[in-house]
């Protein structure tokens, strides 16, 4: 069985709940104090032993490949007034043996599209998906290490859930739960509360078999009139190709306002307690 070292980080949106700020700053790179998101999302998948990082990007968010490339001029900077510290920070933002693929999406036509611009750079092999809008306080390496950990043990494509009581599961991809414990029979796509088959619901870390392409590619439009990624998951699940694997830690919803604030505030708190 191959091992995941691949994740695809879709990046590409407009981040238009963030105006004015990204006008010119893409949501990605707003910090949670001094991290910018994707930075976040990037050292979870390192930390699972991903080494080639794939941004599904648009001709808007140039500004994240320069996050990650390297930058002597601001690290002989920065030695030059004795700040040795920050200069090493700068110089090894990414481990070394870490690669970046940067791949366009034309036309912003969903999160299945999103995945199916990276068809190329990831091959035949099973690899992650990360959102980086879910901002995730996690213990240990993180929930995409624990979906690695299961894909390695059953090879199916796997997703990561929280529990949502009330209302608010109205918002979610909502899991149907299988027979058996962790199994997934599919994915229903923001139900009526009432109607809702569980209180499980799918958030933005996914490791996919590479057969989720073909299924993207044959998928007619769906919500929004968008390649839901979620509709595709649900065509696996269907055939018996999906597990769950519930978050232990917390996450904050960072592509509205509420929750970036929220993610801040928390982050600010444990930092100052030491956390």
């Amino acid at each position: 069985m191959p091992n995941i070292r691949k994740a695809v980080f879709p990046v590409a949106g407009f981040g238009t709940r963030f105006l004015p700020a990204t006008k010119a700053i893409p949501k990605e790179l707003m910090p949670i104090v001094d991290k910018p998101l994707i930075q976040y999302a990037v050292e979870e998948a390192i930390a699972a032993g991903i080494d080639t990082l794939i941004f599904v990007t648009g001709r808007h968010k140039r500004a994240i490949e320069d996050h990650f490339d390297s930058n002597p001029e601001l690290e002989m900077a920065l030695r030059t007034k004795g700040k040795d510290e920050q200069a090493d920070m700068v110089k090894h933002i990414l481990p070394i043996g870490v690669e970046c693929i940067y791949v366009r999406q034309p036309e912003q036509l969903g999160l299945g599209h999103a995945v199916l611009c990276a068809e190329r750079a990831v091959g035949g092999e099973p690899f992650a998906v990360l959102l980086a809008d879910d901002f995730l306080d996690d213990e240990g390496n993180g929930i995409t290490s624990d979906l690695v950990r299961n894909f390695e043990k059953s090879a199916k494509s796997q997703l990561s859930a929280i529990e949502v009581n009330g209302p608010d599961i109205s918002k979610y991809g909502v899991v149907i739960p299988g027979e058996k414990t962790g199994s997934v029979k599919g994915l229903m796509e923001k139900p009526k509360a009432d109607d809702a088959p569980s209180n499980l619901a799918s958030i933005g870390r996914y490791v996919l078999t590479p057969d989720i392409f073909d299924i993207l590619r044959n998928q007619a439009p769906g919500a929004g009139g968008e390649i839901q990624l979620a509709d595709a998951i649900h065509t696996q699940a269907q055939n018996g190709g999906v597990e769950a694997v519930p978050l232990s830690g917390l996450r904050f919803d960072c592509g509205s306002v509420d929750g970036y604030i929220d993610a801040i505030a928390h982050m600010a708190a444990k930092r100052r307690s030491g956390g």
